[in-house]
C-alpha cells in the first residue's frame, strides 16, 4: 500500500518518528489497511516499497485523536528533536512536521511561539551558528512571508524595525535562489497601514521603517519593492510581479493564500541549514480520528521537501 501511494502521488521515500504501536492503533480505528514496520532511519528507504516505516522515538504515545493530553507532550517534541537529529546525521534530507497543539505544549512547560521558534533553537543545538529562522507559506498561486509572527497584533509594531526587515529580506532572497532556484528573486513588501501609510496620513511606519529597510536590500543587490497597500498586493495581476510578498503582520500574509490554497499550502522554515517543510492548516481536532480530513497539504509539504532538498 505504501508503494501505491507513493506512486499515486510521485512521493520521495519518508519514514514516520512515533511509536509504531500508537500508529497501528488509529489505523485499525478507522478501518485503513496500512502494513507499519519498525525500522531504523538508515534502513527506512527499503522498507517504504513495501510498508511504512516508523521510526521508535523511545516513548509511548496514549492519545486518543482528537483529545490533546499534555501526557503526549514529551512523545510530540522527542519526534521533532529526533528529526532535526535525523538530518543532521545524513540519516534524512530533510524534515517534514505534522501540526502541533501549541496550548497543549505550554502546560507541559513548552516555552517557544510555535515551531519555527523551536526549530531554530534545535537548529543551533545540531549546528551551531545563530540561524534566524523565517517562515514562509508556499503555493503555486503565491508566496508569503510574515515578518513579524506569533506575537499580539500590538506587539508588531514596536517590533518592526528595520534590522528585522533587512534580515528576514536577505534570508528570503537566499533561499529562494538557494532552495527554490529562482534567480534574482523578487520581494514585494506590504506596508504596515491602510493605504501603505498614505504618505504618512495614516502611520509613519511605512516611511521612517520599512521603505528605508527596502532601500537598503535594494543596496545589497536584491530585487525588492513596495511598500505597497496590503489590499492590492493579491490579485492575480498583482502577484504576476513578485516571487514572494512579505507583510508586516502575520495574518495580512496568511489570509490571502489560505485563501487561494487552503488545501495546497506549505510552510517552509527559511534561514534553517536543513529544510523543513509542514501543512499549512492546524490540528483540527473537531474531526481528528474520523477519516474526513483532507491530506493535500501534508502531501504537498512531503513533495516540496524533496524537491527542495
Amino acid at each position: 500500500m505504501a508503494y501505491v501511494a507513493r506512486r499515486s502521488h510521485d512521493l520521495p521515500p519518508f519514514f514516520l518518528l512515533s511509536d509504531s504501536r500508537f500508529i497501528a492503533r488509529v489505523a485499525a480505528n478507522l478501518a485503513f489497511e496500512i502494513e507499519i514496520e519498525n525500522t531504523t532511519a538508515e534502513h527506512a528507504c527499503d522498507v517504504f516499497s513495501r510498508a511504512l516505516p516508523v521510526v521508535d522515538i523511545g516513548c509511548d504515545v496514549a492519545g486518543v485523536p482528537g483529545h490533546p493530553d499534555p501526557g503526549d507532550a514529551k512523545s510530540t517534541l522527542n519526534s521533532i528533536e529526533r528529526a532535526v537529529e535525523c538530518v543532521a546525521k545524513g540519516e534524512a534530507r530533510a524534515v517534514v512536521t505534522n501540526p502541533i497543539a501549541k496550548s497543549v505544549l505550554y502546560k507541559a512547560g513548552f516555552k517557544h511561539p510555535g515551531h519555527t521558534e523551536f526549530l531554530a533553537e534545535l537548529a543551533h543545538r545540531h549546528y551551531g551558528g545563530d540561524d534566524r529562522a523565517v517562515m514562509m507559506l508556499w503555493s503555486q498561486e503565491l508566496a508569503v512571508v510574515p515578518i513579524t509572527i506569533h506575537i499580539p497584533l500590538s506587539d508588531a509594531p514596536k517590533l518592526l524595525t528595520r534590522e528585522l526587515i533587512v534580515a528576514t529580506g536577505e534570508i528570503v532572497a537566499r533561499d529562494l535562489e538557494k532552495r527554490f532556484r529562482i534567480a534574482n528573486p523578487r520581494l514585494a513588501f506590504a506596508g504596515l497601514n491602510p493605504h501603505a501609510g498614505e504618505d504618512g496620513a495614516l502611520g509613519a511606519e511605512e516611511i521612517e521603517i520599512i521603505a528605508p529597510a527596502i532601500a537598503e536590500l535594494r543596496a545589497r543587490g536584491i530585487d525588492a519593492a513596495g511598500p505597497f497597500p496590503a489590499d492590492t498586493m493579491f490579485h492575480a495581476a498583482a502577484r504576476a510581479k513578485y516571487d514572494v510578498a512579505l507583510c508586516p503582520t502575520h495574518d495580512q500574509a496568511l489570509i490571502p493564500i489560505k485563501t487561494l490554497a487552503f488545501e495546497r499550502g506549505v510552510n517552509v522554515t527559511l534561514g534553517l541549514p536543513f529544510v523543513r517543510t509542514s501543512p499549512d492548516h492546524g490540528t483540527a481536532f473537531d474531526i481528528a480520528g474520523t477519516g474526513v480530513a483532507d491530506p493535500t497539504s501534508l502531501i504537498e509539504a512531503i513533495k516540496l521537501a524533496g524537491r527542495i532538498s
